[in-house]
């Protein structure tokens, strides 16, 4: 029996199997980083060893400190959850010589599934269907141009190794093929530590449909039905349903059989996913296998009624599985959204900050995996992915109609981050009805920016909190004013717009206020609030808002979205000096990949000039317009804040 289990993950993940093992009665032993130290999970948890430095290869990647995390703490098995050493053979072999039961595949399935080169052949003797493409052992730009002119574009170029979108790229000329590669090996190498690539016709307008399959010890392989993936963007997921909108019986039947023969070609045990492109016409083509619990798990859970992570622990204690494939039954309409910490109108760049306040939709048929919690930190080593909110419903009509609401009850303030995304894309009558593909971020919601919220009604609560906090505000120590009976007068800044707002107190009345902005008179009434949550009347209409602050700034969450207001001070303090004219500032904080110019280079509108990697993905800064590069302020490897000035741009008069 297993009674014991270190988790050697971090995030939502690690507190999905904490759940599971509580309901088995199993103890659980987390690990983490510096940077982690005060993690939900590592609260959740029995008990926590702290394995290294923040860098995930200092700790989570590390599987010495993992290994001996497990030896201190005397446990039966090692979960890897997802991600990190998820699928890294040389790990589960070390786990098994070290006396621990790894809560995966065998170590040989995880190899031969691992590379995606070797897994196309299997698979291919086994019956499944692949796409065209070239992943031999001439990895050379020149042999990768040549198969490209064979292949024709539009192709993909994909690290051999790995996946979640890591060291993938879109050709669609093949003057833009050497970039790519350059570009795929080095996020390859970043996250895997296996730069090898492949290249793949692409399929234009694909659904990305992908089989859950389960084996045992003892040869058995089953399936457990699909999911569809197709809404992604830079090829990770952001929305899973199962079922499928676009399956028929027929083809879920010869879907989960076609699973069930790629599981079987490497005697596959344990959880894993077999991953198809599915064409219009009902064509479908092998992509790869994830040879462990995939992120969107949970909606196969909920249609099915069954729990994945006890499964994992049961088969990978030696019993078999415990229904066969004729007992696996789906119920209802199940659809994950995945809640990050990027910025949607600015190409899904990571962002970090403190979560100020974190409250997690509830209601009928509503799930939430989180990792996160108020009071918390999102830092930049990281994957950005937060919590998933998932939701079932007895059809998808009503599991539609019940994220939606959940997207809309969700909070997260203190960051920019995707919630208003999520919510403008299950909006979109093309989800709605079910009738979309791999392009449709890119087709619906192209330029997209979010909603404003009530900037008014945000200022007015902002004024009324700044007035309820006064004495404790560090700002005010040595502010008088000698008319006392007038309004109070207070700036802030929301949109780049400087506002004054005017609010005085009705006399002989404690919750009765005229607020004046903009000339427009406001009669309010509020009573003083202990919390978060305000209740306001405005002009005889209620409101009810979610204030928090985060030094002079107020984050406030109205009906129609979040509204950040910035309080100037009343009593002047010095301004910062802006920044050089024609400076380059890193959009996040990160560590640099490379420099790709030199001082004194020529450089023309869009070349680029640096490479940054933030939470496991790379990011490319490029020239606004020709010049010359005068100077450079950072050199590869090193880590660099937000906003920091990169390189500094000589323009011609």
């Amino acid at each position: 029996m297993i009674r014991s289990i270190l988790i050697a993950n971090r995030g939502e993940i690690a507190c999905r199997i904490v759940r599971s093992c509580r309901r088995l009665g199993v103890r659980t032993v987390a690990v983490y980083s510096d940077a982690d130290a005060a993690a939900k999970h590592v609260q959740l948890a029995d008990t926590a060893v702290l394995i290294g430095l923040s860098p995930a290869t200092d700790s989570y990647l590390n599987p010495t400190s993992i290994l001996n995390a497990a030896r201190q703490t005397g446990v039966d098995a090692i979960h890897p959850g997802y991600g990190f050493l998820a699928e890294n053979a040389a790990f589960a072999r070390a786990c098994a010589e070290a006396g621990f039961t790894f809560i995966g595949p065998n170590p040989e399935a995880i190899e031969l599934m691992g590379h995606k080169r070797t897994a196309k052949e299997l698979v291919a003797q086994a019956g499944v269907p692949v796409l065209p493409g070239y992943g031999g052992a001439d990895q050379s730009d020149g042999r990768f141009q040549a198969e490209a002119e064979k292949i024709g574009v539009p192709i993909m170029v994909k690290a051999a190794a790995g996946g979640g979108g890591k060291g993938m790229r879109l050709v669609f000329e093949l003057d833009e093929l050497p970039e790519a590669l350059a570009t795929c090996r080095r996020e390859a190498k970043q996250a895997f530590g296996f730069d090898e690539l492949l290249l793949e016709k692409l399929i234009l307008q694909p659904r990305h449909v992908e089989i859950q399959v389960f084996g045992d010890q003892q040869g058995n392989v089953i399936h457990l039905a699909e999911r569809d993936c197709s809404i992604q963007r830079r090829h990770q997921k952001v929305i899973e349903e199962s079922p499928s909108p676009a399956l028929t019986p027929e083809l879920r039947a010869r879907m989960g059989e076609t699973a069930v023969a790629a599981a079987r070609a490497v005697n596959y045990d344990n959880a894993g996913t077999v991953e198809f492109l599915l064409e219009a016409s009902g064509e479908f083509y092998f992509l790869e296998m994830n040879t462990r619990l995939q992120v969107e798990h949970p909606v196969t859970e909920m249609v099915t009624g069954l729990d994945l992570v006890a499964w994992q622990i049961a088969v990978a204690a030696g019993e078999p599985l415990p229904l066969g494939q004729d007992a696996v039954l789906l119920t209802g309409h199940a659809i994950e959204a995945r809640l990050y910490a990027e910025n949607p109108a600015n190409d899904f760049l990571p962002v970090t900050g403190p979560v100020l306040l974190w409250r997690a939709p509830t209601g009928e048929g509503v799930r939430v995996d989180d990792g996160i919690q108020t009071g918390a930190n999102v830092s930049v080593y990281y994957d950005p992915m937060l919590a998933k909110i998932i939701v079932h419903g007895p059809d998808r009509k009503t599991a539609v109609q019940r994220l939606q609401r959940a997207l809309e009850t969700a909070v997260l303030l203190g960051f920019t981050h995707n919630l208003p995304y999520l919510h403008d894309i299950v909006r979109q009558p093309a989800f709605v009805a079910g009738t979309y593909n791999t392009h449709f971020l890119e087709d619906k919601l192209a330029n997209w920016h979010p909603a404003t919220g009530d900037a008014t009604l945000a200022l007015i609560g902002a004024a009324l909190a700044q007035f309820y906090s006064w004495p404790q505000l560090p700002e005010n120590s040595g502010y008088w004013r000698n008319n006392p009976n007038g309004p109070m007068r207070s700036q802030f800044v929301v949109a780049d717009e400087t506002i004054t707002v005017l609010l005085e107190p009705v006399r002989f009345q404690t919750d009765q206020f005229n607020i004046t902005i903009d000339g427009e008179l406001f009669a309010v009434v509020c009573a003083p609030q202990a919390g978060p949550d305000w209740s306001l009347l405005v002009n005889g209409r209620s409101h009810k808002l979610i204030i928090v602050p985060n030094g002079d700034v107020w984050w406030v969450q109205t009906e129609s979205g979040v509204t950040w207001a910035t309080a100037l001070p009343r009593l002047p303090r010095k301004t910062a000096v802006s920044a050089t004219a024609g400076s380059l500032r890193a959009p996040m904080p990160g560590s640099v990949l490379a420099v790709l110019v030199t001082q004194g280079q020529s450089v023309v509108e869009g070349e680029p000039l640096l490479k940054m990697e933030a939470m496991k993905m790379e990011h490319t800064i490029r020239a606004p317009a020709a010049g010359t590069v005068a100077e450079i302020f950072f050199t590869s490897g090193d880590s660099v804040p937000a906003d920091a000035q990169l390189l500094r741009l000589a323009f011609p008069d």
